[in-house]
């Protein structure tokens, strides 16, 4: 696979994935490599294509502003 590849999501994926903990929609941060749920500020880290949805790793959003 190459880093093209990687920095992709598959749009049929990402429409069934949800947040965990508000049970909203994601977006594809495709700099950073995550999934990233606005309502909750958090991004969920995708390791080896597979996302880990647990929000004990995922990474809290800082204040825009």
């Amino acid at each position: 696979m190459t880093e093209q590849d990687e920095k992709k999501v598959d749009p049929k994926m990402l429409e069934l994935l949800a947040c965990p903990l508000t049970k909203g929609p994601l977006t594809w941060d495709a700099e950073r490599r995550e999934l990233v749920s606005k309502l909750a500020r958090l991004a969920y880290p995708v390791r080896d294509g597979i996302p880990i949805m647990l929000p004990s790793e995922a990474r809290r959003l800082e204040e825009e502003g």
